[in-house]
């Protein structure tokens, strides 16, 4: 996760459990002469401090304002050596990249057949366990091994190693082509935004298959669906074909779940599929679909049924608490959400030091969201001018037209109309600036602005009108997404029905037969 560092050697400190700042302390007191080293005294100084400078030092250790650097990388180092050799810190790769460093002290001894023993070992664990990368070192080496004659193994024994180099080399080649492609079309939605019209479509189509290595999908192994299916998902994402985009993320998590052990292995990966899978049942509205995938999660993260350390505890806490919240969307239980949203704003809270700004301006939004539906406007511009005052942070453009955009319906909706010229000419000008404005956005403008000029016994006509003008774009291939920030038209029917909108919402997903 990205986090704002101020010290690299401050932030790794503080993010120490207990259990590891013990176990330093066991480590480099194992030789006598590292109890009242420079490097230990920083480290008790830096513990104990909540924020430090380089005065800070100075004042309260021995040590001497030219030894601060090398005393700094020096601790910093001893204490990545430490966590490492911590169990909690183990993994497949890890354990097989220790195999080969004793097989290259082996060597280097001139052990040649404890080395290629220990190594053979090493490669039936990376093949195994679909390490592919650490299986071709390791072949490497054995031809390093065997091309010197030194062992006198049988005769067969080239050709072997050959065709193993030759077939990890292809798959490896394979899954960097598709791996470079997932990366590459991220990129190009980061850049490009969603598909806008037709032409845009076929460009992306274009760009996508010229990147796309030939394959036979008999012949792949894990990694490599895996960053197949992963290119597919973002490809089918910049569509905004949602339906492919469930296709390709439900296979993403079948492959985690036909190797129940990967989950573990490669738990970032497998989160992140949950995750992606979720947010399509959500665009597609698939609600039960939806309630089980979320269930299914909460479940491996109570088992444990995945690798847990602070990275993969911060993916689970974003990853279920902004599913949790689509779930109430999804359900058009707002009030009921805003229960779970005082327990999120708490966890929020425990969190802001290790997620980035980005995802907690989401939660702002999904927050505003839900106190729109509740009927509690001010609440809900709130937390949107939270998003929309934030000058310094860079965020997806959709999420910062929709917070404007909801921001004024909101202002209407509560009543607070004194600025809302301002605020319309303002938004305006940032959806034209930003090249974001869809006709979904120009047509709820255009009808905000003309409000005042509307008599209060004509309202309800227009309201209607704007409605059946909106209507027709809900299921539009490049105007549909902008219904699943903002649920316009239900905003709509709620003002001609006169109704609550959350009385609307919870209608619609109560006749959704998904």
């Amino acid at each position: 996760m990205a986090i704002e560092q101020k010290d690299v050697l401050f932030t790794l400190i503080k993010s120490l459990s207990k259990s590891e700042k013990r176990q330093f302390k066991l480590y480099v007191g194992r030789l006598g002469g590292n109890t009242e080293a420079n490097f230990i005294t920083l480290f008790n100084l830096l513990d104990k401090v909540s924020e430090f400078n380089d005065d800070l030092i100075l004042k309260k250790t021995n040590i001497k304002k030219q030894q601060i650097s090398n005393t700094k990388a020096h601790l910093y180092k001893q204490i990545l050596v430490s966590l490492r050799l911590n169990p909690v810190h183990q993994n497949v790769r890890s354990q097989i990249r220790e195999q080969f460093d004793f097989a290259a002290i082996l060597y280097s001894k001139g052990l040649y057949k404890q080395s290629l023993k220990i190594l053979e070992k090493a490669k039936e664990i990376s093949l195994n366990n679909e390490e592919n990368n650490l299986a071709f070192e390791i072949v490497e080496f054995e031809k390093v091994i065997e091309s010197q004659y030194i062992t006198r193994s049988l005769s067969n024994r080239a050709e072997e190693l050959s065709a193993q180099a030759k077939e990890l080399s292809l798959k490896n080649a394979r899954a960097s082509k598709l791996s470079n492609l997932s990366l590459q079309l991220y990129s190009l939605m980061l850049k490009e935004g969603y598909v806008k019209d037709d032409i845009d479509a076929q460009k992306v189509k274009i760009y996508f298959e010229k990147r796309l290595p030939k394959y036979k999908l008999s012949e792949l192994g894990f990694k490599e669906k895996l960053f197949l299916y992963k290119a597919y998902l973002w490809h089918s994402l910049i569509m905004q074909d949602f339906v492919l985009s469930y296709k390709y993320s439900q296979k993403w998590v079948n492959l985690f779940e036909e190797n129940p052990n990967m989950k573990k292995q490669n738990s970032v990966f497998y989160l992140k599929g949950v995750n992606y899978l979720l947010e399509s049942l959500y665009l597609i509205k698939h609600k039960t679909k939806f309630n089980k995938v979320l269930e299914n999660l909460n479940a491996d993260i109570e088992n444990k049924n995945i690798a847990i350390n602070e990275n993969t505890n911060t993916l689970t806490f974003l990853y279920y608490y902004q599913n949790k919240l689509n779930l109430y969307f999804l359900e058009g239980r707002f009030h009921k959400g805003l229960h779970f949203v005082s327990k999120l704003l708490n966890e929020i809270k425990n969190y802001e030091t290790k997620i980035d700004a980005h995802h907690i301006m989401v939660f702002y939004y999904k927050i505003a969201c839900m106190y729109f539906g509740a009927g509690k406007n001010e609440e809900c511009i709130f937390y949107l001018e939270k998003i929309i005052n934030n000058k310094n942070l860079k965020m997806r453009e959709d999420l910062l037209c929709f917070s404007r955009v909801l921001n004024l319906v909101a202002h209407y909706d509560a009543g607070l109309d004194y600025n809302i010229d301002k605020l319309i000419i303002s938004t305006y000008k940032f959806l034209l600036k930003m090249n974001d404005l869809h006709e979904v956005q120009r047509k709820m403008i255009s009808f905000l602005k003309n409000l005042s000029t509307i008599y209060p016994q004509d309202l309800h006509k227009a309201f209607i009108k704007l409605h059946k003008e909106l209507s027709k774009f809900e299921n539009h291939p490049y105007e549909k997404r902008s219904f699943l920030y903002l649920d316009i038209l239900s905003w709509l029917e709620s003002k001609i029905q006169n109704v609550p909108v959350e009385v609307i919402i919870k209608q619609k997903a109560q006749k959704m037969i998904k």
